[in-house]
């Protein structure tokens, strides 16, 4: 089933502005596959480490972290990420110098079957400019 998920800018080191990005992705797509859509849907430059977890707030110490150090990444599903458990949401951390984080929440669109031609994931529809993931040092 294809679903479509918000990304929201909450942070990072260079943040100016509201970013908002809508996906529709494969719910088996795997939590690297959803690294990359952002990534494109941002156009950042994939040249960093990066984690997914649950927490309470963005910035919140009390995390349940989803990365590359058990193979996570590669193996758990977008499906399996939703719902957070209670009291908790999906946050995206990109570059741990830089601290670009992201909330992941899936749109009230209800799920549909993948539409004929169409390669996913894709972006469908945006709020905001890209953050600026290296901004000119002389701007």
């Amino acid at each position: 089933m294809i679903w479509t998920l918000k990304v929201t800018l909450c942070g990072g080191i260079y943040s100016t502005g509201k970013c908002v990005r809508v996906i529709e992705i494969d719910s088996a797509a795997t939590l690297e596959d959803l690294h990359l859509a952002i990534q494109d849907a941002v156009d950042f430059d994939n040249d960093h480490l990066y984690e997914f977890y649950y927490a309470r707030t963005e910035r919140s110490g009390d995390r349940v972290r989803f990365d590359d150090e058990n193979g996570e990444l590669f193996s758990r599903t977008v499906a399996s990420m939703f719902p957070p458990p209670k009291d908790r949401k999906l946050f995206y951390l990109f570059d741990y110098g830089d601290s670009w984080r992201f909330s992941v929440t899936k749109a009230r669109t209800a799920p549909h079957e993948p539409l004929a031609g169409v390669k996913y994931p894709r972006l469908i529809d945006g709020i905001g400019d890209n953050p600026e993931q290296y901004p000119d040092a002389d701007d």
